[in-house]
This record gives C-alpha cells, sequence and structure tokens, in this order.
C-alpha cells in the first residue's frame, strides 16, 4: 500500500471519515510585517531560524509530491505574509509548471501586492485573498500596529487590474474595534466589485480572549440586515461542496457576501484542507495539537514515494472537527502566523 507506493503511483489523502484533502495550503514564512492584534503580541514573536525554513526547491519538491502523487489540484500560498520571500514569482512559476497544473492562489494582507500583482498573475497565480478589517486608518492603526492601509487598498486595486479573479476579501470584526463597519465594507466591496467575506475570530490568538472579541456569523448577519435585505440561496448549501463561505445575495443586486461560521457553525465534515508549514510540518488540521515531520525525511534523502507515505499517514489521523466548542478543547501552540491561513 503507500509504503509501497512507487515514484509516480496515484495516491489520495484519506482520513477516516471518508474526507480527502486536495487543498494545500503551504506557509512561506512564519513572518509578517503586520502585528496584528488577533494573531501576535506587539513586540511580534520569534520568528524560526532560516536554516529550519524549508528552501524554494524543497517547496517546489514536497507541492510536486502533493501535486502528482496525492491528488492535490489547488495550492494556496499563506504566511505570516507571503510577500515576504523574495522570490514568490519564481516560485509560482515552478509550482505552474507542475503537470497537471494546480490552481494556485494567494492570501496576503496587501501590503506590496500593489507592485507584483502583474508579475505575480503573469507567473501564473489565478485567485487572491487580501486581508482587510477595516476602511478607517485610524482603526488600521489599531489593529495591525502599523499605519499601511492605503498601501492595502493599492494592493487590493493592483490584483484587480493584473486579472486576477476572484479577489477576495477576508475580514474579522472584532467586538468594540471594527464590528461597527460592517455595512460601509459590504459597501465598499460592492462598489469594488471584490468578494467581501466576513469571518468568525478563532482561537489562534496569543492572547487567548478570542471568545470575549469575537463577532458571531448571526451578529453579522443581524448587522447587515438592518441596511440591506440578504437573501439565503437555498442552493449554496448543496453546491459549495467544501468551499467555508455561506453566500448571501443583496436584494436587488446580483452581489453575494460571505460569511464563514468556523466557530459556531463548523463546516469540519466537508473539510478538504492540509498544511504544510514554513518549517516542513504537516498539519491535518489548522486547529491540530500535533504535526508531522516532513523537513527531517527530506533532507535526509527520501524518495518522492517515501514522503508521499509519510503524508498520507499524517492525513489518516485526522480527527473529525476541531473542537472548539468542547471544554477540553486547548489551543494550537502555534499562532496563525507561524502555522499558515
Amino acid at each position: 500500500m503507500p509504503a509501497e507506493a512507487t515514484e509516480r503511483d496515484q495516491l489520495v489523502l484519506a482520513d477516516a471519515y471518508g474526507r480527502v484533502a486536495t487543498d494545500l495550503r503551504v506557509s512561506l514564512t512564519d513572518r509578517c510585517n503586520l502585528r496584528c492584534a488577533y494573531c501576535m503580541p506587539p513586540e511580534g514573536l520569534d520568528w524560526l531560524p532560516s536554516a529550519d525554513v524549508l528552501t524554494d526547491d524543497e517547496i517546489v519538491r514536497l507541492i510536486t509530491v502533493g501535486v502528482e502523487l496525492l491528488g492535490i489540484t489547488t495550492v494556496r500560498l499563506t504566511g505570516g505574509e507571503p510577500l515576504l520571500r523574495k522570490n514568490l514569482e519564481l516560485l509560482v512559476g515552478d509550482i505552474a509548471a507542475l503537470s497537471p497544473v494546480p490552481e494556485i492562489a494567494l492570501t496576503t494582507n496587501g501590503i506590496g501586492l500593489a507592485a507584483r500583482a502583474e508579475k505575480l498573475a503573469a507567473a501564473g497565480l489565478r485567485r487572491i485573498n487580501v486581508s482587510l478589517d477595516t476602511l478607517d486608518p485610524e482603526i488600521f492603526a489599531k489593529l495591525s500596529r502599523r499605519r499601511r492601509l492605503s498601501d492595502v487598498l493599492d494592493g487590493i486595486a493592483a490584483a484587480r487590474e493584473a486579472g486576477l479573479q476572484p479577489v477576495k476579501i477576508n475580514t474579522v470584526l472584532l467586538r468594540g474595534v471594527n464590528d461597527h463597519e460592517a455595512f460601509d465594507l459590504l459597501q465598499w466591496a460592492m462598489a469594488e466589485r471584490v468578494q467581501l467575506r466576513f469571518i468568525e475570530q478563532m482561537p489562534l490568538d496569543p492572547q487567548h480572549g478570542w471568545r470575549d472579541e469575537m463577532i458571531t456569523a448571526a451578529e453579522i448577519k443581524q448587522q447587515l440586515g438592518q441596511h440591506v435585505e440578504l437573501i439565503e440561496d437555498p442552493k449554496d448549501a448543496l453546491t459549495r461542496g467544501s468551499a467555508p463561505a455561506e453566500l448571501f445575495r443583496v436584494a436587488g443586486t446580483d452581489y453575494s457576501v460571505g460569511i464563514i461560521a468556523s466557530v459556531t457553525q463548523p463546516f469540519c465534515g466537508a473539510c478538504d484542507r492540509v498544511r504544510l508549514t514554513a518549517d516542513g510540518q504537516i498539519r491535518n488540521c489548522l486547529f491540530a495539537r500535533t504535526e508531522s515531520d516532513l523537513r527531517t525525511p527530506l533532507r535526509s534523502g527520501a524518495s518522492d514515494a517515501e514522503l508521499a507515505a509519510l503524508w498520507v499517514a499524517a492525513v489518516a489521523g485526522k480527527k473529525p472537527g476541531h473542537g472548539i466548542n468542547d471544554p477540553s478543547f486547548l489551543q494550537p501552540d502555534r499562532p496563525m502566523s507561524a502555522i499558515g491561513g
């Protein structure tokens, strides 16, 4: 079986609950140029030693194993902040040269994107998600501890102009901070023709204060409902598959806003994701308490088939759900910036 597979046998990343991982999230770095309050403390974190971080060649090697041997069809590059990776365009080009070609996406805070969006699109990037929690420069500075809102907005405009489709905006509302901006953000997104998705805050903050700050999906719908009528598409739940966002059409328009209820309405049963950290660890769930090391065998001369077998075993042990609402739940030891989005 997996351990006996030849170099180009096709396996799948299946778990005991019938889920198959086809969406690979690759963290290119744990470093970030923002200090968002729900992700890291003001002073930042201790970054991974450079020697522990996978090289470009090692990243491409593992992605190749995932695509050619394990059925990965989507590769999303994340961080930390992936735009801090100097050779990002070359890395995207190497991934785009694989056969079969996976769909390549990027999750970014948008800083520096204005200068690179066109080159990334030319290299093979197809989709992009940009984190944007506020349109108010002062609130942006409070949330991110940096005054870079104009850079993010410029990056979003550049992504759209470069033909990256869709441009999705990931927004986290925090109680008493930016939760009054839900409708303002929706109006802006509709005018900019970008796809807005509100995401419930998840337990990945270093302060462990997420429950007090989290604005629930129900609250978001209630806030938006004071200004517009949201029409639930009865076919959405049947057609969105593993996509986490529940879509609501704004009445009288063709625009749909997404709401991702990661905590209050978990979608673990349809999860098709697996994560590779910047230091070469496989995480079969965003909230996993354990990881599986691929870096050590990779650097010790393991064959593609041997790496694939280790990867298959790592995903096979995936739990049925993240268990956030279980009294015994413990946050992962790593914060979000070190795990990858």
